[in-house]
């Protein structure tokens, strides 16, 4: 009523005398129906420091570091577990003053009657029950990971799988999986806004079947970053391809920047042994036995597009022997060096027609060109030491007889001399545990 009142005279001014004189009794009127309490009151209201600000902030002024300190690496161990929910276990109309509030703790109408505002009796053990309940608070803990879970450190998130991407209309993205490998806090200086801070994170998603992605996502929280990258890597999938279903099809050189990727195509069992990132990559992709060096610049984003670009560019035996126009043969130690013709051209050169300078170093035409540089080992500090030749010595009977010993148990199941089959006698003098226990069971 009394902002109309004052909405009415500011307006009077500008109307003319008969329209104020007609809303002058108006005026009185509305007046005449007014309570007697005053328009405006003079009594100040009891806000201060403690009911200005929220639980979190009030906390956080205590037990947080201001940004001075931390840059001066103050803060290092303060932790959570001092800061405690004082709302928890409280309850409206439950206190000191205990009573019955209609409408807020207990409904208005209950049957046919109204409830109306009671007092209910004191408990006694509320301070202790207050008490017990926010000592048990404190134990602030991060929920312990399974070995296979952890990432590349502990529990980061550098490393970790956070699930497929979320489905977009046919695209279920079965059999998908993405994993983080990069998460960090970025600025952005603003003119009116100053620093600008925001989380960035680089996820790679793939169904370890030849089919994957990479991509870069940033939000104001970590879990928004991640959920964008790894939506936008579901929709920047490329195909890669594996040789035999466990390794790359020939050994590859990629570069981006100042970042040198030198990749090794490996046996079966082998495992892989690169830079962890690379790792990753590979378990996402399907990639299971591989050799990587890096050289240069460790940038994780260099990394991770180099090696994309040389899975990409990675060419299948067939363009190679069509490129070439020779036949692809493979030497390799596990099958005893036994040429495998790997794939033929529709129409082979013959020697005549072969440059000099051609390329025939299957290593070297894959590197394009390059010859991995391979230092010379040289021979440890006590290798002409009197006391090492000593040890060489002595050592030489019994030099490799542990492997002897296993691969003869794997292949014979004991061990055994290559003349037992023509002599029995030549045996072991002792025999096997197992005999000796069967025989005393017996």
């Amino acid at each position: 009523m009394a902002n109309h009142l004052l909405n009415i005279t500011r307006t009077l001014s500008k109307l003319t005398i008969n329209t104020k004189y007609r809303l002058s009794n108006t005026i009185i009127r509305l007046e005449r129906d007014l309570p007697t309490q005053p328009l405006f009151s003079n009594s100040t209201r009891n806000t201060n420091f403690f009911n200005k600000l929220p639980a979190e902030d009030l906390w956080k002024g205590i037990t947080s570091v201001s940004n001075a300190g931390k840059k001066r690496g103050r803060g290092k161990t303060v932790s959570r577990k001092n800061i405690k929910d004082l709302n928890k276990g409280q309850i409206i109309g439950v206190g000191k003053a205990n009573m019955i509030w209609p409408g807020l703790t207990t409904p208005i109408i209950r049957g046919k009657e109204i409830v109306e505002q009671q007092q209910l009796p004191e408990d006694p053990e509320r301070e202790k029950k207050l008490n017990m309940l926010r000592d048990k608070m404190g134990t602030f803990r991060y929920a312990k990971l399974s070995p296979i879970e952890r990432g590349w450190s502990g529990a980061k998130m550098p490393g970790r799988s956070i699930g497929p991407p979320d489905p977009v209309g046919e695209d279920t993205f079965e059999g998908f999986d993405s994993k983080v490998l990069e998460l960090k806090t970025v600025f952005n200086m603003k003119g009116n806004f100053g620093r600008k801070r925001r989380v960035s994170a680089t996820v790679v998603t793939g169904n370890k079947n030849g089919l994957a992605g990479f991509a870069m996502g940033k939000g104001i929280e970590p879990r928004t970053a991640m959920r964008k990258a790894k939506n936008r890597s579901g929709q920047k999938l490329i195909h890669v391809k594996i040789f035999r279903n466990h390794t790359v099809f020939h050994d590859f050189f990629t570069q981006f920047g100042a970042t040198k990727i030198f990749v090794s195509q490996k046996p079966e069992g082998y495992g892989l042994v690169c830079h962890r990132a690379i790792r990753t990559i590979c378990e996402v992709v399907g990639i299971k036995d591989l050799y990587a060096k890096v050289e240069g610049s460790t940038n994780l984003n260099h990394i991770i597009k180099a090696f994309f670009l040389g899975l990409v560019k990675q060419k299948t035996h067939e363009e190679i022997a069509e490129e070439k126009s020779l036949h692809l043969v493979e030497f390799c130690k596990e099958n005893g060096y036994f040429p495998t013709v790997l794939a033929s051209p529709t129409k082979c050169k013959t020697e005549e027609e072969i440059k000099k300078d051609e390329i025939l170093d299957f290593t070297q035409y894959c590197f394009d060109g390059r010859v991995i540089l391979k230092k010379k080992k040289y021979p440890p500090f006590y290798a002409n030491y009197r006391s090492y030749y000593i040890y060489l010595k002595k050592q030489e009977k019994l030099r490799n007889k542990q492997q002897v010993k296993m691969d003869l148990i794997a292949e014979y199941g004991e061990i055994r001399s290559f003349l037992t089959e023509k002599y029995p006698e030549c045996r072991p003098s002792r025999r096997p545990k197992k005999e000796e226990q069967e025989e005393s069971n017996d």
